[in-house]
């Protein structure tokens, strides 16, 4: 089934704007930063980093996060591989991936490594397995056999893509989370940290990275 891909503007410092949700892709002070902020320091990364640790996310975009994450996970001296679930339903091009990425220089040992590699679906480097899962979340999520240890919540803003925020779609991260389990996203909007809450997280409302005045943790009780 073919999928729609993401269109994209780019503004005068080379970043990626969602035409569709009229939104970035990542913050435009620092996206590095902001991802270190709110994803890993969110969800109590590297720290929790174990053997067989499992993230989920919802919104793949640029692989940012990923990218972050498995930095992170290599320089902590892990060797197994992490397992790393993505939902996304409009895939970025490669070229459009690659040129975004090149205003991460740090990251650029890994982000070489994955692109060389990536078809668009999934793929395994050893330290690292990904899969994207394209379509809808609120479909392909339910459908999903498998259980995260901490979740990426890093969808376009909640005022601009409601359907990736609603109650109904934060109870499927909860039934695919483990016990003691987090998620971590940017956003502190009510009606999320709600739907969190209804869904069984315990819910932190905790400051958030640069102009954002807070962010949202939560632990699955």
């Amino acid at each position: 089934m073919a999928h729609q891909r993401a269109e994209l503007t780019w503004t005068e410092d080379q970043i990626p704007v969602s035409d569709r949700f009229d939104d970035p892709y990542y913050s435009l002070q620092n996206g590095l930063e902001e991802t270190r902020h709110v994803f890993l320091a969110g969800n109590d990364l590297p720290a929790r980093f174990a053997p067989g640790f499992h993230i989920a996310e919802l919104g793949f975009g640029t692989g940012l996060n990923m990218l972050t994450v498995w930095s992170e996970w290599e320089k902590s001296g892990q060797t197994a591989s992490l397992a790393f679930t993505s939902f996304e339903a409009f895939p970025m091009e490669v070229e459009d991936m690659e040129r975004a990425l090149a205003a991460f220089p740090e990251l650029a040992p890994w982000s070489t490594r994955f692109l060389a590699h990536w078809k668009g679906d999934a793929c395994d480097l050893g330290t690292l397995r990904l899969e994207v899962v394209e379509g809808d979340a609120r479909q392909t999520l339910q459908a999903w056999k498998g259980v995260a240890d901490a979740w990426f919540l890093d969808g376009f803003s909640p005022a601009k893509n409601p359907e990736l925020w609603g109650a109904e779609l934060m109870q499927q991260v909860a039934d695919h989370t483990a016990t003691g389990g987090t998620a971590a996203t940017y956003t502190a909007a009510g009606f999320v940290r709600r739907g969190l809450e209804d869904a069984g997280f315990t819910v932190t409302r905790t400051p958030g990275y640069g102009r954002k005045r807070h962010m949202t943790q939560a632990v699955k009780r």
